[in-house]
């Protein structure tokens, strides 16, 4: 028997169905492509767990509830706890202490720097200890895997909400017609270089291409991301390479010799205020609007959808069309 279906299985949709299990009831999910895969941009993603820095330029509730994301996320997957630190090049340092005024959750390291990252040429960052990451497709894994321990599979059909009967979360991102979505263009590259060594998230603000690194297993590194007002789903430009590649030289020179592995573009829905939401359209709620913190505020959205069904408990991120 199903209770909910979730036409959707990116990183909002795999919450969902998770955050209903919890709770107790039955989802049915259903995904045109299948599992996750190259194929949404919750794939593309770079996995930071950042709810201090991103308060740079989010709204408050963003900050709210992603500081529970990594506890959320620790449930099923590997989460790596080793904070994030935000630098600029030594031209742009004024950028540093503009990033410092808006946010929270930061300590000024300037000779404690070299201590976390030895290698890294800026003599200052702001710390944010409290911030963690994890690798995307593998938490995307193994979200699939805790649900198929709990009988709760993807079927791999097209559907609609239209064509389906009883509750329905519509968590399908740019293709759900979800009032007042707009698309955000992002796009990023995938390098190795194992003669660098960073353990944690780096930030590098910069005026005209900021730039962040996080680094997965295997010398491997994500470098993104560009963020456009363009509905555009070409595959990534060569400008917005020679950007990422551009800024990330500055920073170590040695990225010039590492091997690319992958690049990638895809469509950010964001509402906006760029605030995810739980939008009710009479039977069907909509998990949307995840814009660049898909990691961070799937866990909240999918937790909210799952306290209405089961209790009528319109959260902060709950709006009704």
């Amino acid at each position: 028997m199903t209770d909910v279906t979730i036409i959707g299985a990116g990183v909002a949709g795999l919450w969902a169905a998770w955050a209903l299990s919890n709770a107790g009831l039955t989802p049915r999910l259903i995904d045109q492509s299948g599992p996750p895969g190259p194929h949404g941009c919750s794939w593309w993603a770079g996995g930071m767990l950042a709810p201090f820095c991103e308060g740079a330029v989010a709204e408050p509730a963003v900050v709210a509830h992603g500081r529970n994301a990594a506890a959320a996320w620790g449930e099923v997957t590997e989460v790596t706890h080793r904070g994030s630190l935000v630098v600029t090049l030594e031209r742009d340092k004024g950028e540093l202490a503009r990033f410092a005024r808006r946010t929270t959750g930061h300590e000024l390291l300037s000779d404690g720097l070299k201590a976390l990252e030895p290698e890294l040429r800026p003599t200052q960052a702001l710390y944010f200890a409290d911030e963690a990451h994890l690798d995307p497709r593998r938490a995307l894994a193994d979200l699939v895997a805790a649900l198929a321990g709990r009988g709760i599979t993807i079927e791999q059909a097209e559907a609609t909400p239209a064509e389906i009967p009883g509750p329905v979360i519509d968590a399908r991102g740019m293709a759900a017609d979800a009032p007042g979505l707009r698309g955000v263009r992002g796009e990023m590259v995938v390098l190795r270089a194992p003669e660098i060594t960073l353990t944690r998230p780096l930030r590098l603000l910069h005026p005209r291409h900021p730039l962040y690194i996080v680094p997965r297993a295997g010398g491997i590194y994500m470098l993104g991301a560009t963020q456009i007002e363009s509905t555009d789903r070409r595959a990534t430009t060569a400008r917005s390479v020679l950007e990422l590649l551009s800024a990330a030289y500055a920073l170590d020179p040695r990225f010039a010799e590492a091997e690319v592995l992958e690049t990638g573009a895809d469509l950010r829905p964001a509402f906006a205020d760029n605030v995810p939401r739980v939008l009710r359209q009479g039977r069907v709620l909509h998990l949307n609007g995840l814009f660049r913190h898909g990691y961070l505020m799937a866990p909240a959205l999918a937790a909210q959808a799952a306290d209405y069904l089961t209790q009528g408990i319109k959260g902060d991120l709950f709006h009704e069309d």
